[in-house]
């Protein structure tokens, strides 16, 4: 009888501290501290991951020793955005504000990393898991994120603003995007809006995935279809081609609710040109509040998304894990608030 390659286990060659904290039946961050000499542990806990490591063969991530012994008093904010996008989105202005702020009450510096898609992420996985910095914030990240599962994989204590898609943590702050997404859709509806389209974010992204589920949920509650969709970047351009795009398909659309204000900016722009009133016409309602929405003409009516103090949040979360212990509160979930102006 012959075995077919398929029928025999296979293990990672490199079991990952992940595995470690499974098998043992503990947490990563307790997991961490057994490997890295850490005190505040049970010892049946620390027998367990001791176990678990002699199990699988793991070997520490030298970043993961290195922080028992010396701290560099960084913290990298990491960005896998393009440049463009961290100069003229004022997402990152507020995030770069509120994080900072909470990292002086440590005497920590914050390091700004941008790990835009190719070969840079290679670059920063390397900078960041060979004891350059203490910690890392990740904010806007995408699904599939290679960096992200490097980031959790390593040990490297680690917090994510906006709840990751793709690799298992509870090591993050977001705020209530889909019952932001539904508050201002039932209020475009509340108005006498019919024909309400919306403009999504990227789908691989949370804050694009459950605005959508907002939008959709608000609308099938009150009876109406939920498929005039089209996908923007987070970008005023992208928020313009969006636009037309639903305004050649369906000319009767009299509501857009947007998920961001750069891409409602964008909408407003495409609307004037083609001639339509907001809110006459077309009323527009965005999200994230950041300062674009008091600027644009007519000023636009926003979900107001607390950035600074989501990025001060993750900023505590981060300290408690340089002190070895796990945060004193589970994923912290901002509340929406809507901030209504001309535009709807």
């Amino acid at each position: 009888m012959t075995t077919t390659r398929a029928s025999v286990p296979r293990r990672r060659e490199a079991p990952t501290i992940r595995q470690v904290a499974a098998v043992a039946g503990v947490s990563r961050a307790t997991a961490s501290r057994v490997i890295n000499g850490g005190h505040l542990v049970s010892a049946q806990a620390r027998e367990a991951v001791e176990a678990a490591i002699a199990e699988l063969g793991f070997t520490p991530n030298p970043v993961a020793r290195s922080l028992a012994t010396r701290r560099t008093g960084s913290v990298a904010l990491v960005v896998p955005e393009p440049n463009s996008r961290l100069l003229t989105d004022p997402f990152f202005g507020g995030i770069i504000n509120g994080l900072s702020l909470a990292l002086e009450e440590s005497d920590l510096q914050m390091v700004l990393l941008i790990a835009r898609p190719g070969p840079s992420v290679a670059r920063a996985a390397r900078y960041l898991t060979t004891g350059h910095v203490d910690g890392a914030v990740v904010a806007s990240h995408h699904r599939d994120d290679e960096l992200n599962h490097i980031l959790v994989d390593s040990g490297l204590p680690c917090v994510f603003i906006g709840r990751p898609l793709d690799v298992e943590t509870e090591h993050y702050v977001d705020m209530d995007n889909t019952l932001g997404a539904r508050m201002a859709t039932e209020h475009l509806l509340a108005r006498g809006c019919r024909r309400v389209a919306t403009i999504a974010g990227p789908p691989d992204m949370t804050a694009g995935v459950d605005r959508l589920v907002g939008w959709r949920e608000a609308l099938l509650a009150a009876g109406r279809p939920a498929d005039l969709v089209e996908y923007g970047d987070f970008t005023t351009r992208g928020g313009a081609v969006a636009t037309a795009n639903l305004l050649d398909a369906h000319p009767d659309i009299d509501a857009l609710f947007v998920a961001s204000d750069l891409m409602a900016y964008g909408a407003l722009t495409e609307l004037a040109s083609r001639g339509l009133s907001v809110p006459d016409d077309v009323a527009v309602f965005g999200f994230d509040d950041l300062g674009v929405a008091e600027t644009t003409d007519p000023p636009l009516t926003s979900v107001a998304q607390p950035v600074s103090e989501m990025a001060e949040q993750a900023g505590r979360m981060i300290q408690e894990l340089l002190a070895g212990h796990e945060p004193t509160v589970e994923p912290v979930l901002f509340q929406a608030r809507l901030a209504l102006r001309e535009s709807a």
